[in-house]
């Protein structure tokens, strides 16, 4: 496992339960990806600017991806800001 994610062949193995797990990981991933890409923007200077625009369109199209993913699945807001939470918890802690 790279960065925290678990890859496509090791989903098959998942139930349901833990499928919406990673799919709530993964908007948290993505929308601190996006502030970070922002952050960087503000203080892009020359080729940099076109390289984080991409980014951060990449970025948002991926986050649009799978938040209709998390809709058609029922997840709502309060089980992404649990999971969150919980996260933040577990990385104070480790």
């Amino acid at each position: 496992m790279e960065d925290g994610y678990i890859q496509e062949n090791e989903l098959e193995n998942l139930d349901e339960r833990e499928k919406e797990i990673e799919l709530i990981k993964n908007i948290i991933h993505t929308r601190r990806e996006l502030k970070n890409v922002d952050k960087n923007f503000e203080y892009a200077q020359d080729d940099l600017v076109d390289y984080y625009i991409y980014e951060m369109k990449a970025n948002q199209a991926k986050l649009n991806y799978l938040i209709k993913m998390a809709k058609m699945k029922g997840i709502t807001v309060d089980m992404i800001n649990d999971i969150k939470y919980r996260l933040s918890s577990d990385e104070e802690v480790g």
